[in-house]
């Protein structure tokens, strides 16, 4: 993983003078004369584009942003991120409505699914979002080219626009922020129909009774969680003897037992050998162990590929002009976002690093501000990961594992929610906090949570992270009672003391 940036953050100056800015302003009018010439254009709407945009018009540089979508917010806002959570959401309180309401003295009648009222609610967020994303731009005169770009030399993008007409950009600044697209999976043809990517999923127009997920990461448990709630019997496939790729071990144990509770079933160190439609239209899949061995078979309603995301930079240009990428088709860049060709820097799912909306926006923000003359930070050991099941996970900074593989001492400590009261109170308390601190100056390195709001709890670690705060530090802060977010005060008292409730 690159370390792009200065992580002694507190000897920063800020990333950009008053002086500087004015002097950008400047420098952002030179092109007026012409429409087509910028200081910066931005190949890609997603998060990191859109974010990258917004912040160079900010700063006085002239700012075009190409997206061939149609919609500004990338995979994130239209098909991934965002459009999943409303399923989640929703899903959750179906399945709360129907598993849960009783219990806690509410009486209901009967509950029933309205699929294509749940798929309209979570079309009409996504449509709102997309269009404040346009209206953000209108409000810092950032320009909106629709079209699909190529870069045609250092300082020439071509737009192959939605209107049929061709027109070439003139920049000085040039970056990509075309963000990724599903991995295929060998064999394996996806019809978004019944074999689905994560774009098919979240469309599905019946809920499946039978479904299997290939892959155990954050995406096939999402989305196998939001059918699952909804009735699926889903049974998840993983190459790996784990889920959620790169969790804390003892947060994956656990986690897995939760949703095994909530009647998923998982198949791990396990591999497809084969997943095809039938003649009835449903799926024969073929599986074995990863080693090898007997085959066992199944016919499933619905197969979701969820192998991974790969850089999306088919048709950039990118060779023709030179610009180097590594042998897993990712943008070669230095710590400045700086690729090989002098004037073209790259951010987000295309360079190495996390395939994460919030790790784009941070890159989008500090590029420009490289471009603009300041000093760009992103700190690459303080970006928070998610899992928006039920309970929710999230973790950042280091693992065990990661920390016995490169000799570091460290302490642990860890609290459960079952013996925090406002979980006991709202009678949600499956999961834990394990904080894990340096051995000797107690310096926070890593915070892993499974439980109710893990992921806005997170946010106290990665800023803990961020400050070089240590366990202590945040065990002597006051935190308001009764919350979720006590349970993270007392996991860090573990840590260099004893807790007080457990």
């Amino acid at each position: 993983m690159l370390t792009h940036a200065l992580t002694a953050t507190r000897s920063i100056k800020p990333a950009v003078s008053v002086a500087a800015r004015l002097s950008l302003r400047s420098f952002g009018r030179g092109y007026a004369s012409s429409s087509n010439e910028y200081d910066v254009v931005v190949v890609g709407g997603g998060p990191g584009g859109y974010v990258a945009a917004i912040k160079a018009s900010q700063l006085g540089l002239k700012t075009a942003c190409v997206e061939g979508r149609g919609k500004l917010g990338g995979t994130c806002l239209n098909v991934g991120c965002i459009p999943s959570k409303s399923l989640l959401h929703n899903s959750h309180l179906y399945h709360q409505a129907v598993h849960d309401f009783k219990k806690r003295g509410i009486e209901v009648g009967e509950v029933k699914i309205n699929l294509p009222q749940m798929l309209g609610q979570k079309d009409k967020s996504v449509k709102g979002l997309t269009g404040g994303i346009e209206s953000l731009f209108k409000k810092n005169k950032t320009d909106y080219v629709k079209g699909w770009g190529k870069i045609v030399s250092p300082t020439e993008v071509s737009v192959d626009g939605a209107d049929g007409n061709n027109t070439t950009l003139k920049t000085k600044n040039i970056i990509i922020a075309t963000g990724s697209e599903v991995s295929p999976f060998p064999g394996v043809e996806i019809d978004e129909e019944v074999i689905v990517s994560s774009t098919g999923a979240l469309n599905l127009q019946k809920v499946p009774e039978k479904m299997i997920v290939i892959g155990g990461g954050v995406i096939g448990l999402e989305l196998g969680s939001v059918w699952g709630r909804l009735g699926a019997e889903v049974t998840t496939v993983e190459y790996m003897d784990a889920i959620g790729a790169g969790m804390d071990a003892d947060l994956a144990k656990g986690f897995q037992k939760t949703l095994q509770k909530q009647g998923m079933k998982f198949k791990l160190s396990t591999k497809v050998v084969s997943a095809k439609k039938n003649a009835s239209g449903k799926v024969d899949v073929v599986v074995e162990s990863a080693k090898g061995g007997n085959q066992e078979s199944f016919e499933v309603d619905v197969v979701l590929v969820a192998i991974g995301r790969r850089p999306l930079t088919k048709g950039l240009g990118l060779e023709e002009v030179g610009v180097k990428v590594d042998n897993k088709g990712r943008v070669v860049t230095d710590p400045e976002f700086k690729t090989n060709v002098e004037g073209i820097r790259a951010i987000g799912d295309v360079i190495t690093g996390p395939m994460l909306a919030h790790k784009a926006e941070e890159e989008g923000i500090a590029a420009v501000e490289y471009i603009a003359g300041g000093h760009g930070h992103v700190n690459y050991g303080a970006i928070p990961s998610v899992i928006y099941t039920y309970p929710e996970v999230a973790w950042v900074g280091k693992t065990e594992a990661e920390l016995k593989a490169a000799g570091v001492k460290y302490k642990v400590g860890g609290f459960p929610f079952m013996a925090n009261s406002r979980a006991k109170t709202m009678d949600d308390y499956d999961g834990s906090i394990k904080i894990i601190s340096d051995a000797e100056t107690d310096r926070i390195l890593g915070a892993h949570i499974m439980g109710p709001n893990a992921g806005e709890m997170i946010a106290e670690a990665v800023i803990a992270i961020e400050y070089g705060a240590s366990s202590e530090d945040i065990a002597r802060t006051c935190h308001a009672h009764p919350t979720l977010s006590e349970a993270f005060k007392e996991a860090c008292m573990a840590v260099y003391s004893k807790p007080i409730h457990f």
